[in-house]
Order: structure tokens, then C-alpha cells, then sequence
């Protein structure tokens, strides 16, 4: 389908993708082309700021995990009140909008002012994450599916609703976003309800970029080789028998 021009006084959430520019869509890459004003997060494509037009306003809105950060109550008052001065306006986000990335906070607080919001996914770096590092997530004879969940909490914690004694009975592949902090934890929650402390896995750091780095590991010796590296966010964490197939050196 053919993206339609965004009128003035409306909202388009961009999916910038993981950070590499060359994976910005093309509808993404037009929709900065029009903008007027892009609120823009730090691991989005910042390079691809380059093809706004010179009167365009770039308000940067980024959040350091554990430092400093932009509220999402902010950030939703920011593109309201730009909308409503009759403006186009582009959130420009790293990954995709909808995959853990808030876009449907950002959407409910638009509509709810009466502002028209269009959507461009973007590619998520569960996906091109481990693709850029040679890991496919799934494999025939192998696996049969992945599921990608958040690591920003550690299991136990009353605001997690992540199932971790499930997902270690299952047989798929997991992919963990933003659990570099609480991985130690996650790892023995896994092996606890019987993921072998054996099974591959990967640490995939800077993920498409040209500073991106991979570590293959064990589920068990990963929290270690995490420490030992100091890797930080962002870093995409692959669990499962993918995780040995090295189809890349990363």
C-alpha cells in the first residue's frame, strides 16, 4: 500500500528500526522528509535526521536506562501540543512502535486529544538483531517458533508478567530486550524450571551497527560473560539451540 501525505496537525509514529539508517523503511524515510517537527528517541537512526528539511524541529525526548529521561507523560504532551499548533509531526522511534516501545501510550494520548495518528512499523531488533549476527530464530529440524520478551525486570518482581517457568519448558527460542541488568537472575530462573545451563546463547551488543559485538555463550555462563565484557544497553540476548549454529562470526 502506498503511505498517504500526512495532513498538518497529525502525528506519525515512525519504527526507526535498530539504528542502522539502512533499515529505516522507505515509508519512514518520507515521513521525515515532510515533517515539521521530530521527537526523536537516542536509539533511533539519528543519521537519518539528515534528510529533514532545514526548517524542521527535532526535539530530542531520549531515556539512559537507570540516568536521565524524558517522562512518557512529557513526551505525550509534546506531541499534542505541536499537533494542535497545526503542525506535522513525526515520533521518530528506535525498533518497532508497538514492540515495547510505548507507540500505543503515544497513540491512545493523541486520539484522545482528537489528533489523527498514522502508524509506519519498523523493524525490530529482536529480529534484526540476531539476523545481523548470522542466529536464525528459528530453523527447520531445530526450533519451530521464538518469543521475544522484556528483561527490565527481574523475575519475581511484582511488576513482571513474564512467565519464566513456561517459557523454559518450551522448546523455542528466546529472545530477551533490555535484559542485560537483571540476566543473572533470568538465567536462573530458566535453569530452575529446567533449561539446561548448557543451552547456547548469545549476547548480541550495538546490534546492526558498525560497533555491534557478539558474544556465543551458555545459558549458564552468560550473566558472567556480560560482566567480564561490560555490556550495556542495548543488547539483545538469544537463548536456544539457534544460538549454536554461528552461521556468522558477528
Amino acid at each position: 500500500m502506498t503511505t498517504p501525505r500526512p495532513a498538518p496537525g497529525t502525528v506519525t509514529l515512525v519504527g526507526g528500526g535498530p539504528g542502522d539508517p539502512d533499515l529505516l523503511t522507505v515509508g519512514g524515510l518520507e515521513a521525515l522528509r515532510l515533517a515539521e517537527v521530530v521527537v526523536v528517541d537516542r536509539l533511533a537512526p539519528l543519521a537519518s535526521l539528515e534528510v529533514c528539511s532545514p526548517a524542521c524541529e527535532i526535539i530530542h525526548v531520549g531515556k539512559v536506562p537507570r540516568g536521565a529521561f524524558t517522562s512518557q507523560e512529557h513526551i505525550n504532551e509534546i506531541l499534542v501540543t505541536q499537533a494542535r499548533a497545526g503542525r506535522r509531526v513525526v515520533r521518530l522511534k528506535g525498533g518497532d512502535n508497538f514492540v515495547f516501545g510505548r507507540g500505543g501510550e503515544e497513540w491512545e494520548a493523541c486520539t484522545a486529544a482528537g489528533i489523527e495518528v498514522r502508524v509506519i512499523p519498523g523493524v525490530s531488533s529482536s529480529i534484526a538483531a540476531p539476523g545481523a549476527a548470522g542466529i536464525p530464530l528459528t530453523h527447520r529440524g531445530l526450533v519451530q517458533g521464538f518469543v521475544v520478551v522484556s528483561g527490565h525486570v527481574a523475575p519475581g518482581d511484582e511488576r513482571s508478567t513474564v512467565n519464566w517457568a513456561a517459557l523454559a519448558a518450551s522448546r523455542m527460542t528466546l529472545v530477551i530486550l533490555m535484559g542485560v541488568h537483571y540476566l543473572e537472575e533470568i538465567c536462573a530462573e530458566l535453569i530452575q524450571h529446567g533449561r539446561p545451563a548448557s543451552e547456547p546463547a548469545a549476547i548480541i551488543a550495538n546490534g546492526t551497527m558498525p560497533n555491534q559485538q557478539t558474544w556465543f555463550t551458555t545459558v549458564g555462563a552468560a550473566a558472567g560473560v556480560v560482566a567480564a565484557h561490560g555490556v550495556t544497553p542495548p543488547a539483545t540476548i538469544v537463548i536456544g539451540q539457534v544460538a549454536g549454529l554461528r552461521l556468522a562470526d558477528g
